[in-house]
């Protein structure tokens, strides 16, 4: 069966990922005062940043259109699958919902699913990974289907970053009701909801000891991670990034893990320097 699996870009496609044929990523564009950028290939993450912090403004973001989604949607492939940006913090799941009716309602035996990750960057991009090793073991769709969402619920995002300015001033922490002690340098510690909005686990006093606290809560919470991936997305900065890897992996062993730089949108969110990581 040839299939195709569509990601929005918050979600980072690895080196095997884009070499396989299988996957593509759906841009968002980001706005900073008066510069416009694409979240694709063209993306520049040292020019986002200068202008983010010479900015007074907050960034912003735009989800990727109906239309967008739609032309991936058309394609001549057995299955189709789009993975989204958590429904509770982004209009891409929308987006992505209302291209597949479209082209549902003029091919309606044509197999399109969208799947809310109800996570964002590297979480995504575990999802992905998990569908295609699903597609290649030769699972039939409705399966795939049943065991990628087991899969998702199974997942929880955690994050530690410098700044949660960007998501407070767009929007983004709604769930969020702990206050950030700035001047004592408290940064919290972040997770997922079972419904993909964020929520504060801990907190500890400057990013290093948070990072750890971090490591070691979402240590003590993995299960079943035999057959599972983990992975680490930073935002600039590689070798904090590694530093969490090889902290995680110290006290969890998966079957594989990596880290990644984030693309545009968890440059974004994640501001300069932060670190999620997904199991």
């Amino acid at each position: 069966m040839s299939y195709l699996i569509v990601i929005d870009s918050c979600g980072e496609l690895t080196d095997d990922m884009k070499a396989s044929g299988h996957f593509v990523s759906a841009p968002l564009t980001l706005d900073v005062d008066q510069y416009h950028f694409v979240d694709d290939e063209t993306f520049d993450q040292q020019e986002f940043l200068k202008r983010v912090k010479e900015s007074p403004n907050c960034p912003k973001s735009a989800c990727p259109s109906p239309e967008y989604y739609r032309k991936y949607f058309e394609q001549d492939y057995d299955h189709i699958y789009a993975i989204t940006l958590s429904a509770a913090l982004s209009g891409s799941y929308n987006s992505a919902e209302v291209a597949r009716g479209m082209v549902q309602e003029e091919h309606p035996d044509k197999k399109i699913h969208v799947f809310n990750s109800r996570s964002a960057s590297i979480g995504q991009t575990l999802i992905g990974r998990r569908i295609a090793e699903y597609e290649e073991a030769g699972l039939p769709y409705e399966e795939i289907l049943e065991k990628t969402e087991e899969y998702i619920n199974s997942q929880t995002t955690w994050f530690v970053l410098e700044s949660l300015d960007a998501l407070r001033k767009n929007g983004r922490l709604s769930n969020f009701k702990a206050f950030v002690a700035t001047a004592l340098k408290i940064k919290p510690i972040c997770s997922s909801t079972p419904e993909g909005e964020i929520q504060q686990a801990g907190q500890a006093r400057g990013i290093n000891r948070a990072l750890v606290k971090m490591v070691e809560m979402a240590a003590e919470s993995a299960e079943h991670m035999e057959d599972k991936e983990i992975a680490v997305s930073h935002v600039n900065n590689p070798e904090r990034g590694q530093m969490v890897l090889d902290a995680i992996r110290d006290r969890v062993k998966a079957k594989n893990s990596f880290v990644v730089n984030g693309r545009g949108v968890t440059s974004l969110y994640a501001s300069d320097g932060g670190i999620i990581m997904v199991l």
